[in-house]
């Protein structure tokens, strides 16, 4: 935590959970990468954190922006982001989406299907496309599943296709998994990557872009390398396959920008145990899977949790949230320790909770209300 995350926990009077995010952490955060990475456009993910607060900082940095709707773009736009710093970067995507987000100037668009094309010659003439190839995600610890992407030969014939309807194939991108703790990853990606070029390039497609996706990570429970580890591994499979003829770079950072600049501020609601032998308590938050602790599924993300009375005796714990869902458990395989004199009214504080937490919380389920946001 900042100075300026602590004297606002200390001076609220917020009694709902929520989450106070220090905008200098993610500009620190993008300055870092700007500077381990000088050769790689920076296009921030929306959706990790769509708080107009961080996108207008971050518009003011030159970032670019990474958009998955049309909502999206017309956030980026009030912030005073010009057209040609928006990518629309999802691939599922209504024609009537295209075309308004064309009309407002966009015009580079991602795709992984030949309907998908169809839509973006029809609604986006003349734009600049990449298609996006599917990789795996060993290392990452919120992993992908095949729900984006195509295979290297179909997203080859695909970027054939596009230039033959009239579109710019521009590149390809991929996404070796979020909170990717592998370096190797981008190595082979950006292998069979080089391959692809090669083959367009031979069939007359000259493409110039690689989208490395996000995968940057924040500082949850298990160590992880340090970004300067990350940009080593980049810059050198980029340079090891390409060589002196590197394509234009793009890299779309969500959780690695974000994350480490949010502190959600919980509170103890109940602190129970199943049996009079059980040595396991269950500790209840008044927030959970549903306001705002989505990544918490499979307990996959794994919090940092601080509370007013670490420094004593610890005992194991069940989390879970408060909902009327008995899906609705944090953490009850992954051995988190909590201190025995942990009451019910304690605060808890859950680090590195910028990302993904506001935008998967609910609009109210069992008529909690959704997760507060404060920008400092």
């Amino acid at each position: 935590m900042t100075p300026k995350q602590h004297k606002f926990l200390a001076e609220t009077a917020e009694t709902d959970p929520f989450v106070v995010v220090d905008l200098d952490i993610v500009e620190h955060n993008y300055r870092e990468l700007k500077r381990l990475l000088p050769l790689a456009r920076v296009f921030y993910a929306i959706k990790a954190n769509p708080e107009p607060a961080i996108v207008g900082r971050l518009q003011k940095l030159g970032s670019n922006f990474d958009t998955a709707s049309i909502g999206e773009i017309n956030l980026c736009l009030a912030q005073g982001a010009s057209p040609d710093r928006i990518s629309f970067g999802n691939t599922i995507k209504k024609k009537t989406d295209i075309a308004s987000a064309y009309a407002k100037g966009v015009r580079l668009f991602a795709f992984d299907s030949e309907i998908e094309l169809e839509k973006l010659a029809a609604a986006a003439p003349g734009a600049q496309v990449f298609c996006r190839v599917l990789m795996e995600c060993d290392g990452a610890e919120w992993p992908l599943s095949k729900k984006f992407g195509c295979s290297p030969r179909m997203a080859s014939d695909l970027l054939v296709k596009a230039r033959r309807m009239g579109l710019d194939p521009y590149g390809i991108s991929f996404h070796v998994g979020s909170q990717q703790t592998d370096l190797g990853q981008w190595d082979k990606a950006v292998a069979q990557v080089a391959q692809m070029f090669s083959v367009l390039q031979e069939a007359d497609v000259d493409l110039r872009m690689v989208n490395l996706g996000g995968g940057f990570p924040a500082r949850y429970r298990s160590d992880v390398p340090m970004l300067e580890a990350y940009a080593q591994a980049i810059t050198q499979a980029m340079t090891s396959h390409f060589g002196n003829n590197l394509p234009e770079i793009i890299i779309e950072p969500g959780r690695g920008l974000v994350g480490d600049a949010g502190v959600i501020q919980a509170e103890v609601v109940l602190i129970s145990k199943k049996d009079y032998e059980d040595d396991r308590r269950w500790v209840y938050l008044d927030i959970g899977k549903f306001s705002g602790l989505a990544e918490t599924m499979d307990e996959a993300i794994k919090y940092r949790f601080v509370t007013p009375r670490d420094g004593g005796p610890t005992g194991p714990v069940s989390l879970a949230g408060p909902s009327c869902d008995s899906a609705d458990i944090l953490y009850e395989k992954a051995d988190y320790q909590l201190p025995l004199g942990l009451e019910v009214g304690d605060k808890i504080l859950i680090l590195s909770a910028g990302a993904y937490t506001t935008t998967y919380s609910s609009v109210g389920f069992n008529g909690f209300p959704p997760l507060k946001s404060y920008c400092i």
